[in-house]
């Protein structure tokens, strides 16, 4: 089960884009008990899909089916795979709970064959969608096909027939497939309708696809969706036939009916945004057909969020090789806590640290140097609602300039540097010698060695010798020291390196 920490952190990490697969879980932790429809599932069971993508696929559908009320007077479920030929895994009317399907979903097996889905389509609109499969004449039906984008017979005659039929077509596609061809089969809009996903990020569609098939469900009475401290949207069952008539919204404070608001909409219409709410407040909503032969109107009532500002500043400040603050304003009094989020740009593993409601600054510890970071803050209300700002913060550059550069054992043609060892955790050094009138050349020496020898000088002349440490996200500070060559063969300094420190590459210093 998804813990409520662990969807405030899925939802964070999509901020820095590295949202990984199986590390959250995706289960629901509600209930949906107002809906009634047929649905059916034709997935692809053909050879073109792998065994685990086969299993992924499986595993989604659970999860999207979970707060669904499985029952004859509720949702019904039924499932086709798609082969050479279509093969009926249960019809609508089979099982009556939710435990039934998921046993079901979960223990029925790959077919393989080919990938003939204009026939599954056919047999869905023929035979699946019919009194003899337990489907209902008077529920709305859904389609949600699960495919890896690619069929071996046309689809568009038999998507066509089944819309024709008043079935709304959702497609999930894991693969690449025809784009153009699969959103001219799914229904309009097909923003909401089409899904493209790789097959182990399913569970990032799963409430959206969710939401948009509860939609298309018929609902059993007003209720409310999309609930914010200023607004909501209403949703109720088609009241009025074809194009007569309009609806008569009627919504005021429960606390102020003096305060009353009218709307009106098309009698086309199944949905609308109320709007210019009032925080904290509990709306009575009725909603009455007009032009109808009933008399019949819907009522509820709802209660808007507390008032919820995202940060509207966020300061890095104080900024050192390792750490830095973070603070930010403004700070209302109903936040319950904070969470910032850091990690590396571009892609880095994300780091949250959770900081008390109270509080509008905090500092971030155990960072690389010379770094740049994403940083983002979210308000976290009681209501589970978050807003959140990102910025960029840059850590300082460590001290790690290399220290007391010496160039020792001087001759015509070469010379060798010796430095002290830099701070912080050096992955190599790197050497560069610019030679009179000659290119730089550069070479790396590894981090426990801190000498070299130099090479190929050119007797008589002006080289400017240079060193830095590299670390694994940077480099440190660069320090350089100039080197007068003799004209003839001989030392200038008779120390000599020792045979484990000194290093030679031809043609380069």
């Amino acid at each position: 089960m998804l813990t409520f920490r662990a969807i405030r952190l899925q939802s964070l990490l999509r901020v820095f884009g590295i949202l990984q697969c199986c590390a959250l879980g995706s289960g629901a932790e509600y209930t949906i008990e107002d809906a009634e429809g047929d649905l059916l599932f034709l997935m692809d069971s053909s050879g073109s899909i792998l065994p685990y993508e086969f299993t992924g696929l499986k595993e989604f559908v659970v999860d999207l089916l979970k707060p669904f009320t499985i029952g004859p007077k509720d949702v019904q479920i039924s499932f086709v795979h798609v082969s050479d030929d279509p093969m009926v895994e249960f019809p609508f009317n089979k099982y009556t709970s939710n435990a039934a399907i998921q046993w079901a979903l979960l223990n029925m097996k790959q077919k393989l064959g080919d990938t003939n889905t204009g026939k599954a389509l056919t047999y869905a609109k023929d035979t699946m969608f019919t009194e003899k499969a337990g489907a209902r004449a008077d529920v709305p039906k859904v389609l949600v096909w699960l495919t890896d984008g690619v069929s071996s017979d046309d689809i568009s005659q038999p998507i066509k027939l089944l819309k024709d039929l008043g079935v709304t077509v959702f497609i999930v596609s894991t693969g690449r497939g025809n784009y153009i061809e699969l959103k001219a089969a799914a229904s309009e809009p097909s923003e909401s309708h089409l899904y493209y996903v790789d097959p182990d990020d399913l569970y990032v569609i799963m409430e959206e696809l969710r939401n948009n098939i509860r939609e298309n469900i018929q609902v059993k009475k007003l209720r409310a969706l999309d609930i914010t401290e200023s607004s909501f949207r209403l949703v109720w069952p088609r009241l009025l036939l074809g194009t007569t008539g309009y609806y008569l919204i009627e919504y005021s404070p429960i606390m102020n009916s003096q305060g009353k608001s009218w709307k009106t909409v098309t009698g086309e219409e199944t949905s609308v945004v109320l709007g210019r709410l009032h925080p904290e407040t509990t709306y009575e909503v009725k909603l009455t057909p007009i032009n109808s032969s009933s008399n019949k109107y819907l009522v509820t009532k709802v209660t808007t969020l507390e008032e919820e500002t995202t940060p509207r500043v966020v300061v890095i400040s104080e900024s050192q090789p390792r750490s830095f603050h973070v603070s930010w304003a403004p700070s209302p009094l109903n936040v319950a806590s904070y969470e910032v989020l850091y990690g590396i740009l571009p892609g880095g593993e994300p780091n949250l640290l959770a900081v008390s409601g109270n509080q509008n600054t905090t500092i971030v510890n155990n960072l690389e140097p010379n770094t740049t970071y994403l940083v983002t803050v979210s308000a976290v209300y009681q209501s589970g609602r978050t807003k959140a700002l990102s910025v960029k913060a840059c850590t300082q550059d460590v001290s790690s300039e290399v220290h007391k550069l010496k160039l020792i054992n001087i001759s015509a043609s070469g010379a060798v540097a010796l430095w002290d060892p830099a701070r912080d955790k050096v992955v190599q050094y790197r050497l560069q010698c610019t030679r009179h009138r000659r290119s730089p050349s550069v070479r790396t020496v590894p981090a426990h060695i801190h000498r070299a020898q130099l090479t190929n000088l050119i007797p008589g002349t002006e080289n400017r010798i240079c060193v830095k440490a590299v670390y694994r996200h940077g480099v440190g500070r660069i320090l350089c020291r100039t080197v007068h060559t003799p004209r003839h063969q001989g030392i200038l300094s008779p120390k000599k390196p020792s045979s484990e420190s000194f290093c030679t590459q031809k043609h380069m210093c």
